[in-house]
């Protein structure tokens, strides 16, 4: 795999083309909007000044990059690509027209990738003329600096795409997470739905306010989900006999609502959209929002160093030594 199709020029596409871009692939990056072409094309120059001044990529990079990227307005230019990632808005309905037009002029044994953090990928693959190359590819932002990914096994994703795609992730920098069920939110957001519920349930029932909660999380769990995942944990702070015995009587009093939490439910229908626009659980100055935007980033290279220090990654799925 040496050329790299990206469909949708959007925040994490635009990332995903860094990221490749970084690592010596050829990338052709898709969206008929010139406008975002012009947005995508300043956001990869960023990135790659990122990757070197950060890094330790190649300084050569700054100037090679822009001579194996190809800005294209029709999806017919992929017909050269040795892997598409499809990565555009979270909707089945277009997201399978985006596939009905790949799959006119992409080889048949090119793996197409679907950058989703929850649709199943066995959905995905119906009505397609080749579902066993259909796999599910989910990236975190910053995409360029991250080492995170989800790669999401449908039920007619075969072996040969899957372990492919899975070694392609380890030589750009990913330590991936093989996900070997297509279940609602895969992994990651099972885990972070069922946070955000509790969070929320806390809230509405005035246990506590929103900054007691997000700093009681903050000064807990952050002090360990970087280099630990919630099942080590448990190994390092008292073991499973000890937690069974702690949970018993707390598990009756979480919340299993099926219903989204109430001060959720108003938050999204007075259209908040967090830094977005600067209205959330917190309210953002244009000058805030950027500050977290910033900090968030910063925080991203020092977890991405820490993380290669702990746990480099293997060449067995990158499992935790």
């Amino acid at each position: 795999m040496n050329t790299i199709g990206v469909a949708g020029l959007g925040l994490l596409g635009r990332g995903i083309a860094a990221c490749f871009l970084g690592y010596g692939f050829r990338v052709l990056g898709f969206t008929r909007s010139r406008q975002t072409h012009e947005a995508a094309r300043r956001y990869i120059e960023e990135a790659i000044h990122d990757l070197v001044d950060r890094a330790g990529f190649p300084a050569a990079l700054v100037g090679q990059w822009q001579g194996r990227y190809t800005a294209v307005e029709s999806l017919e230019a992929f017909s050269s690509c040795d892997l598409v990632i499809e990565s555009i808005v979270e909707d089945v309905e277009a997201k399978r027209r985006a596939f009905d037009e790949l799959e006119a002029v992409v080889r048949p044994e090119v793996p197409i990738a679907s950058n989703t953090s929850a649709l199943p990928i066995s959905r995905l693959q119906q009505g397609r003329r080749h579902p066993q190359r259909f796999v599910g590819m989910h990236w975190a932002e910053p995409a360029h600096a991250t080492r995170f990914m989800e790669l999401i096994r449908g039920e007619k994703t075969s072996d040969e795409v899957f372990q492919a795609v899975a070694r392609l992730a380890r030589r750009i920098g990913k330590d991936p997470s093989l996900v070997e069920k297509d279940v609602p939110g895969f992994v990651v957001n099972r885990l972070g739905y069922a946070m955000y519920r509790e969070a929320m349930n806390l809230l509405e029932m005035g246990v506590a306010d929103v900054q007691t909660i997000d700093r009681s999380f903050r000064n807990a769990v952050g002090l360990w989900s970087t280099l630990f995942g919630p099942l080590r944990w448990i190994d390092l702070s008292g073991g499973p006999a000890l937690y069974a015995r702690a949970m018993t009587p707390v598990l009756p009093t979480l919340s299993n609502a099926t219903e989204l939490p109430a001060r959720l439910k108003e938050l999204a229908d007075a259209d908040a959209q967090g830094i977005t626009n600067g209205r959330g659980f917190y309210q953002y100055t244009p000058e805030e929002a950027a500050h977290w935007q910033r900090l968030f980033h910063e925080h991203a290279w020092l977890v991405r160093e820490l993380a290669q220090k702990y746990h480099p990654a293997e060449g067995d799925g990158g499992q935790d030594r």
